[in-house]
């Protein structure tokens, strides 16, 4: 979108409807897919997880075989006091072996975690990138009933739960994996009558992790849904805390936020119960394999089959198998929580996207505009404009007035293609907008908007963002602010054009943020401009002084003006009426009073309360 564009952050964007509320989010339906889109991303690094997957798979061998090897000690050591003499060279082997498998184990171990977590960064880098573009291809539409604390948290608190599970998940998943295989190996080339006691429980272990899974996924994905809306609502109601207050809305906006954060206490309470209580239960299902190795390898050593050293063996191995049993079942909740917050990302990820399949371009601009039979909607079932035309020279000031709802502003959207017309065309210089790539048409345009945006910044970089070039002209940007009227409180000042606004950008008042607004349009030099109640922020005096200003900005310049305030709009070339979204009147002010029509009880309906008091 051309940076001159002054995009209001409430609402349905730059003009449009009022939020729709917080559009509720539904659990995971797709684990499947949703993994299948996880492995795409992590792809294009398949072969640094290839070179990490095989140092962990060396760390891992060399910490496997150390059980073994001091079972081998042990026994040495056992048959020496037996026959009293000892093999000191062998147990010398022995030992300088352990130390070297113990010292390899650690450091192949560090080698893969540091490359895995370079990696998982990276992709993280990756899809918050992804994210981002999206957002920006993503029509208006989408955003109607999301608020911005819900999408927020889609591109922040879920990238972040992937984020962990991709460094920590992946790691413990994988060792856990290459643990367990290696060891069940290592048991049966042992002694294969202990390993198949041993393994005996693995079965119930597995049993107890799919039960607790199959249970628990849900309270993951609803822990995901409701951290979404705490944001959304969190975001709403600070970002308008002085409305809030103003309006007595504490106490609801309390309880509804007591309502949210039960559903995400108990969600979180139950997902993490389910976490808890995984822990203990395959724990004590493996302790029985500790009962299953002591009785069935008493008698193995008893018979001769086996060293006493094998039994420590086992025992170590037991410990070791557990382990990674148990860190699968938390890896397993992790996992969930982590498909539920990829689903949610990937949601915008493959959300439908602005068709902008335009190539045309006007090289020298004239600004004529025409409405050919335009119907449109925002939902299908209510249709707003129906079959409007409209033709507009080069050069004229066409004022849109009209009730609430009438479609004054949904004739800018179009214009704009912030929405694309259902039916009819919309003309420019005899090109249709939709053969225009948006950032070519929205470049031909200046706007000014009653809602102001603005961002942290000086007031020299507030003004000069108007003409895209990134750069502070500040004899260009002074200039502007005098035609705009704004550099009589500009220099009041602490710092004047250098000074600060905040985030929010209310250290300075909401008629001295529209000035600004007004100076950036000025900035801008469009071929074409659109006032959207540019004037309804500011006083009398200062309106008189504005209305001089845009008076000398729309010379030769087509000029859409929305306004509220007709007295405003007296010396338009044309006054288009509007009413259910049809013209319901046009021509010039005058004109449109003597008809007595529909204008003139708008107009005169305006004085009422003065007259009344006169």
């Amino acid at each position: 979108m051309s940076p001159r564009f002054m995009i209001s952050p409430q609402g349905r964007g730059p003009v449009g409807p009022v939020m729709r509320g917080m559009q509720s989010q539904e659990k995971a339906k797709n684990s499947r897919s949703t993994f299948k889109k996880l492995v795409g991303i992590i792809k294009p690094y398949g072969a640094g997880f290839s070179i990490s997957f095989l140092f962990a798979f060396v760390g891992v061998f060399t910490s496997t075989m150390a059980p073994r090897i001091l079972g081998n000690i042990t026994t040495l050591a056992a048959h020496g006091v037996k026959t009293g003499m000892f093999d000191w060279n062998a147990i010398k082997r022995t030992v300088m072996i352990l130390v070297a498998f113990h010292v390899t184990a650690p450091l192949f171990r560090f080698i893969q975690h540091f490359m895995l977590t370079g990696m998982s960064q990276k992709i993280i880098r990756d899809l918050r990138s992804s994210v981002n573009a999206k957002l920006d291809r993503l029509p208006l539409s989408y955003f109607d009933g999301r608020t911005q604390g819900e999408v927020m948290s889609r591109i922040t608190n879920d990238v972040d739960t992937i984020s962990q599970s991709l460094q920590e998940g992946i790691s413990q998943a994988l060792i856990s994996l290459f643990t367990v295989t290696s060891i069940t190996v290592m048991m049966f080339i042992t002694n294969f009558v202990l390993a198949l006691a041993a393994l005996v429980t693995v079965p119930v272990c597995l049993f107890i992790i799919s039960t607790v899974v199959k249970h628990s996924q849900k309270y993951f994905s609803n822990n995901q849904k409701y951290l979404g809306e705490m944001n959304g609502h969190v975001e709403q109601m600070y970002g308008g805390h002085s409305v809030v207050k103003a309006f007595g809305y504490s106490d609801k906006a309390v309880d509804e936020f007591e309502k949210i954060n039960d559903k995400l206490c108990e969600a979180g309470w139950k997902s993490n119960f389910y976490s808890s209580v995984m822990h203990p239960l395959t724990g004590f299902a493996g302790n029985l394999g500790y009962i299953f190795v002591i009785i069935v390898g008493a008698f193995q050593v008893k018979s001769g089959n086996m060293g006493i050293g094998g039994i420590q063996a086992f025992v170590q191995y037991i410990k070791r198998f557990n382990q990674p049993i148990q860190e699968v079942a938390n890896i397993s909740n992790v996992f969930q929580s982590t498909l539920a917050a990829a689903e949610r990302v990937f949601e915008i990820l493959d959300e439908p996207e602005e068709v902008d399949d335009g190539d045309l371009s006007c090289k020298t601009v004239q600004g004529h505009v025409e409405f050919r039979n335009v119907n449109f909607s925002y939902s299908s079932d209510k249709p707003l404009i129906r079959n409007f035309n409209l033709d507009v020279e080069a050069g004229k000031k066409i004022a849109i007035v009209g009730p609430t709802g009438a479609g004054k502003t949904t004739i800018v959207n179009l214009l704009m293609r912030f929405y694309d017309v259902d039916k009819g065309s919309i003309l420019v210089d005899g090109i249709d907008v939709r053969d225009l790539p948006r950032d070519v048409l929205r470049d031909y345009f200046g706007m000014v908007l009653q809602d102001t945006w603005l961002f942290k910044g000086t007031i020299a970089q507030n003004i000069a963002y108007g003409d895209g070039s990134g750069k502070v002209d500040i004899k260009r940007v002074r200039e502007c602010a005098r035609l705009a009227c704004a550099d009589h409180f500009i220099e009041t000042l602490p710092g004047g054009y250098d000074f600060v606004l905040n985030e929010e950008a209310n250290n300075i008042s909401q008629g001295e943020k529209q000035l600004v607004t007004i100076a950036r349009a000025f900035m801008s030099n469009p071929q074409m401009l659109i006032l959207d109640e540019a004037t309804s922020n500011v006083d009398t005096r200062t309106e008189h002084f504005v209305q001089q200003a845009m008076e000398n900005l729309m010379k030769g310049k087509t000029s859409f003006i929305i306004a509220h305030r007709l007295s405003t709009i007296r010396n338009a070339d044309m006054i288009l009426v509007l009413d259910n979204g049809n013209v319901v009147e046009q021509g010039k002010h005058d004109d449109l009073l003597a008809r007595g029509g529909f204008y003139s009880r708008l107009y005169r309906s305006q004085f009422t309360s003065v007259l009344s008091e006169n």
